[in-house]
């Protein structure tokens, strides 16, 4: 039987990917005490980028706020893989949402509502966390967003 949060997934049309492998030299997750520590998640669905490119330049901001849902997707699909459910989260304690942006572009904090509201609706008051929504000039694979995640568990 599916879990609430399972179902809640499924509801909105969003199956978890199997967690991505590390790019480079760094562990996709890593454990301390009761808390889960994520690697910087990009906006990948099915293998792809959902967009490349910059907010404010090359990319909408509507597009960035997919990007940054589909990269809490990916935090959740590693949650998965480090805790074995996502019943296990107690809570998302702070994510912290880098986002590659134009020279005039301010609106980051709109960007990471993206991910922010998704957390939220799949994971109830668990899912509302403390966050942080920093402009980047660029981001691995031109990425237009990255996402890490602190997880009480």
């Amino acid at each position: 039987m599916a879990s609430e949060i399972e179902a809640r997934l499924a509801a909105m049309g969003i199956a978890l990917p199997v967690a991505a492998a590390p790019a480079a030299n760094y562990l996709p997750y890593s454990r301390s005490g009761g808390h889960l520590f994520t690697a910087g998640q990009l906006p990948l669905r099915d293998g792809t980028l959902t967009a490349k490119g910059r907010l404010g330049a090359e990319v909408s901001l509507e597009a960035g706020q997919q990007a940054a849902k589909w990269c809490a997707v990916n935090i959740l699909a590693q949650a998965q893989a480090a805790l074995g459910s996502l019943e296990a989260i107690r809570r998302i304690v702070k994510i912290t949402v880098y986002v590659a942006s134009g020279p005039d572009f301010t609106d980051q904090h709109l960007v990471a509502n993206g991910a922010s509201d998704l957390l939220a609706e799949v994971l109830g008051e668990n899912g509302r966390h403390a966050r942080s929504a920093v402009g980047v000039p660029r981001l691995p694979l031109d990425a237009p967003v990255e996402i890490e995640a602190i997880i009480e568990t």
